[in-house]
């Protein structure tokens, strides 16, 4: 289904319509937390191809959390959440380290 397409109720029984109030409902939570969490790795990721280790640094914690927070909504699975977790954190390292050496 296309992102913001509209639910097409067939039947006008109580529990259809409920069931697919929940799902628009659902769906647009999900899209704003994929929303939330692609943003703010988008960030973190500029800040790093930048060089910009303090930047880079300030962001970390919120991004990790904000991915912690999709994994515990169930909008990633938690091996991507981890891996993108693993991988955003060697990078933030790496570029800290090189701005000390």
């Amino acid at each position: 289904m296309a992102q913001g397409a509209v639910t097409k109720v067939k039947k006008r029984k109580k529990s259809v319509i409920k069931r697919a109030k929940q799902s628009r409902v659902r769906a647009e939570m999900n899209r704003a937390n994929t929303t939330r969490v692609r943003t703010i790795m988008k960030k973190l990721r500029t800040a790093i191809a930048a060089k910009d280790s303090t930047s880079a640094g300030n962001l970390l914690h919120p991004t990790l959390s904000a991915i912690d927070r999709a994994i515990s909504k169930g909008v990633l699975e938690e091996n991507t959440g981890n891996r993108y977790k693993s991988r955003l954190s060697v990078a933030v390292n790496g570029l800290s380290a090189a701005a000390k050496a």
